[in-house]
C-alpha cells in the first residue's frame, strides 16, 4: 500500500475509532444524560447511525479517489505510449541517410574566413585538433594552420538534408590516428552545405585547426591516409536527425594540385546507423 494510501486509512481508522469512542462515553453515561436531557435513547441511536454514515461516506470517498487515480495513471500512459508511437512513426518515415561520392578535397582555408574566425572569435563551421585550446587559437592564430574539406554527398534514402554536424574526424596513417573534435562548450560542429551549380552535387564543407608542427598535412606535399572515419549527426527538412558513423574507401592523390590541394578519389563510404531517427528540437 502507498504512503497516501495508507495515510487515508490511517485518518479513517482514527476518525471511526473516536466516534465510536464517543458513542459508547454516551451509552455508559445514559442516566446521566436523560437526567440531563430526557431523551438518551434517541441521541444513542442517532450517534450510532451518524458513526455508520460517518464510515461508510469516508469508505466510499476512498474507493472513489482510488478509482479515479487509477483511470487518471492509465490515460496519462495511454496518451504517452500514442505521443511516442506517432514521434517514432513521423520520425521512421522522415529521416535522411547520406553516402558521400565522387572525390574529396583537403585544400587552405580562405584567409577572409579565417580573419572572421579571429575578428569574430566565432568557431562556427570549425573544428579543432586533439588538444588546442580555442582561445589559444584566437590570440595566436599564426601558430595554427587552417585547412578545409569539401566532400560531395548524396541522399540515398530519406527526406532532404537540413543540416549536417560533426561529433568527431579521425584521420589515421600508419597506425597514427590524427583527432578532431568540436569546439570547447559545444558537442556538435556544424558543416556548410553547398550546392554545386555545375556538378548539380550539394557538399558538406568543414574546417580543421591544427599546429603548424602538426604531422597531419604538409601543404606543399601528398598527404596519404589509411582511413577516415566521420561521426556525424544528419538532420532532415523535417527535423528528424539520426546519428551515425562513416568510413570512407578512397584513393590516395598521386600529385598535388596547383593550388596546393589534395584530391581523393572516393569508392564507397558505409553509413552506420549508431542511434535510431529521433524528432529534434
Amino acid at each position: 500500500m502507498k504512503r497516501e494510501q495508507r495515510l487515508i486509512v490511517l485518518v479513517i481508522g482514527i476518525s471511526g475509532f473516536i466516534v465510536f469512542i464517543l458513542s459508547l462515553i454516551m451509552l455508559f453515561y445514559g442516566d446521566q444524560l436523560d437526567a440531563l436531557f430526557n431523551v438518551i435513547g434517541i441521541r444513542v441511536v442517532a450517534i450510532f447511525i451518524a458513526f455508520a454514515s460517518f464510515l461508510s461516506s469516508m469508505l466510499f470517498s476512498l474507493l472513489i479517489l482510488q478509482h479515479n487515480k487509477t483511470t487518471v495513471r492509465i490515460n496519462d500512459d495511454t496518451n504517452r505510449r500514442a505521443e511516442l508511437f506517432r514521434e517514432l512513426q513521423f520520425a521512421s518515415a522522415n529521416y535522411s541517410i547520406i553516402d558521400f561520392i565522387d572525390r574529396m578535397l583537403i585544400y587552405q582555408e580562405s584567409q577572409r574566413y579565417i580573419d572572421r574566425l579571429v575578428t569574430q572569435k566565432s568557431m562556427m563551421f570549425h573544428m579543432l585538433e586533439k588538444g588546442i585550446k580555442q582561445e589559444d587559437v584566437f590570440d595566436n592564430p599564426s601558430n595554427y594552420q587552417f585547412l578545409s574539406i569539401r566532400i560531395p554527398f548524396k541522399v540515398v534514402e530519406g527526406k532532404i538534408v537540413s543540416s549536417i554536424t560533426f561529433d568527431k574526424l579521425r584521420f589515421e596513417r600508419d597506425l597514427v590516428d590524427y583527432e578532431f573534435y568540436p569546439p570547447e562548450k559545444t558537442l556538435e560542429s556544424r558543416a556548410f552545405l553547398l550546392y554545386n551549380e555545375l556538378s548539380k552535387r550539394n557538399n558538406v564543407i568543414i574546417n580543421l585547426i591544427m599546429s603548424k608542427e602538426s604531422q597531419f598535412y604538409n601543404p606543399e606535399g601528398i598527404n596519404i591516409f589509411t582511413k577516415i572515419k566521420i561521426y556525424m549527426n544528419i538532420k532532415s527538412l523535417l527535423g528528424v536527425k539520426v546519428k551515425g558513423n562513416s568510413e570512407l574507401y578512397f584513393t590516395n592523390p598521386e600529385q598535388i594540385e596547383g593550388n596546393h590541394t589534395n584530391t581523393y578519389a572516393i569508392h564507397s563510404s558505409n553509413f552506420l546507423i549508431t542511434e535510431q531517427p529521433k524528432i529534434s528540437t
